[in-house]
């Protein structure tokens, strides 16, 4: 499918200021509420450019995220069955394919909207806007574990070998125009770049890494992206080779795209992936 040219998109990413305040993260519950950050954080412009002219061929090991042409049979994202029925083992057969790994789990969906009234509707949470990565060295090993609370041998032997966090993110609703996922080019960014966080989740007090602003980061989106698409990006690696092992990420305002632009919707999957 031909994309028309795209002009570098110009927005404003919320990182970290610095180190001197405690640094908590709560993630919303969705239904209309809003994500906190405790800390010191700064907007910074930032240049994000198209990564469908200047990345064609990308990988999780290397850049950190890829973008994949995917026709889901699900028809309704919202429908929690549908998911589980359909959506999760059709993931699990894609990620197979793309990374090679020899097995896949399924751990977590998370819809997000741009809309208050689309959160309200569906449950949906409100969409990232902090630049982040999900799990820390840690933390990954610790989501491992905590899947497989019930069989504790299963996890020492599979922890053995490498395993990945991937997230699988689509657009569920009109092709997203306003509030796109945003990439750092995992290259570009450096191990003093990202600093661990507390994660308060309801059930759950876990561990992320939020990201210094440094101007030799490298920022891609990929405009319009639909239905039909999808992103995976790495956010945990096991492995110590060199490969990519983190990608932060973050959504943005983009300031060219008028109010009544449609709202974001998209729906975001985590999956474990055993080489």
């Amino acid at each position: 499918m031909k994309h028309a040219t795209h002009d570098p998109l110009r927005a404003q990413l919320k990182f970290l200021a610095n180190r001197s305040a405690p640094l908590v993260y709560v993630p919303s519950k969705g239904g209309g509420d809003r994500t906190e950050h405790m800390g010191n954080y700064r907007n910074h412009e930032v240049e994000i450019h198209d990564a469908r002219e200047q990345l064609p061929a990308t990988d999780l090991d290397r850049e950190g995220f890829v973008l994949l042409h995917h026709e889901s049979a699900v028809d309704d994202f919202y429908d929690d069955a549908a998911l589980r029925s359909t959506y999760h083992s059709e993931l699990v057969d894609l990620l197979k394919r793309v990374t090679g790994a020899r097995r896949v789990e399924v751990f977590d969906d998370t819809r997000r909207s741009s809309s208050v009234s689309k959160q309200q509707q569906h449950g949906a949470r409100d969409p990232a806007n902090i630049v982040h990565n999900d799990y820390t060295h840690d933390s990954g090993l610790r989501r491992l574990m905590d899947f497989f609370s019930e069989s504790p041998e299963e996890a020492q032997r599979l922890k053995q070998r490498r395993f990945a966090i991937i997230n699988a993110w689509r657009p569920i609703g009109e092709p997203v125009v306003d509030h796109p996922l945003v990439l750092c080019d995992a290259r570009t960014v450096r191990d003093a770049d990202l600093v661990p966080v507390e994660r308060r989740g309801e059930d759950r007090t876990g561990e992320l890494q939020v990201a210094l602003h440094d101007p030799g980061q490298r920022w891609y989106y990929y405009p319009r992206m639909n239905r039909n698409e999808v992103l995976l990006f790495k956010t945990y690696d096991s492995a110590l080779d060199g490969r990519t092992r983190f990608t932060p990420h973050s959504s943005c305002k983009d300031p060219r795209v008028p109010d009544d632009a449609p709202p974001r919707e998209s729906l975001e999957t985590r999956c474990l992936a055993f080489f």
